[in-house]
């Protein structure tokens, strides 16, 4: 196992740059099936601070130009205004959930879901090394290596139980999950594609959502999210 995380790690950039950073910035756009059937604006451009220590995200202008969302774990979600003040709040976010959010999310309800999810794709793979995070190889071949990964409670993620698939060279190509927010029933494969590097770190820039069917297989309609990462910026830990 750890040489297999090691050769995953090592495509990325490497656990020991990884480890170096705070923070990374990002500027990426979101769309889909999703996003209309939950009455979410497309996100243009939108930027994002991730923190590679903790679930912790702020989504800049959000969700009106000079304010933000700032996602706390799974515990809290704060809207800010210009001057960072706590202007609106929701505690234990993911339980709204559970209460007439078929076919609406409000402004708390997407800053949650965009926060939890952003976080755990762009941590991946370095998030494996987390010590609360299981890992077990699921099929191992001279193609590539399918990882089954077990979440705890603390950490906000699709589901507890999640696999992902990485080709020869250690690049993600697959994530399968389901999006219990959404439904028990949103059995979902992530694809990745267009890796390209930003400092230290290679990152698929092209992604894509999509129903899973029988066996396993992406279904090709509709594309339930798709995911363009423009631009990503490390921010080193500082020192002292």
């Amino acid at each position: 196992m750890t040489a297999a995380l090691d050769g995953i790690f090592d495509a990325h950039g490497g656990l020991d740059y990884w480890r170096s950073l705070a923070s990374i910035d990002v500027e990426m756009s979101a769309w889909g099936f999703l996003f209309t059937a939950k009455r979410v604006p497309p996100q243009r451009h939108a930027r994002l601070t991730i923190d590679t220590r903790e679930p912790r995200v702020v989504l800049h202008d959000y969700p009106t130009p000079g304010s933000s969302a700032v996602l706390h774990g799974g515990d809290r979600v704060e809207i800010l205004d210009g001057a960072g003040t706590v202007v609106d709040a929701r505690s234990d976010p993911r339980h709204a959930f559970r209460h007439g959010r078929m076919l609406h999310w409000d402004t708390m309800d997407f800053a949650y879901f965009c926060g939890y999810a952003m976080w755990n794709y762009l941590t991946l793979p370095f998030l494996l090394s987390n010590p609360d995070v299981a890992v077990a190889v699921a099929d191992r071949q001279a193609t590539g290596t399918r990882l089954r990964v077990s979440y705890p409670d603390r950490i906000p993620t699709h589901c507890p139980i999640q696999d992902l698939s990485f080709d020869a060279s250690g690049r993600l190509l697959r994530h399968d999950y389901t999006a219990e927010v959404v439904g028990s029933w949103a059995r979902a494969a992530h694809l990745c594609r267009d890796y390209r590097r930003f400092g230290g770190l290679w990152l698929p820039t092209t992604r894509r959502v999509y129903p899973r069917g029988p066996f396993g297989r992406p279904l090709p309609l509709p594309t339930l999210v798709a995911i363009d990462i423009h631009h990503v910026e490390p921010r080193v830990a500082s020192r002292g």
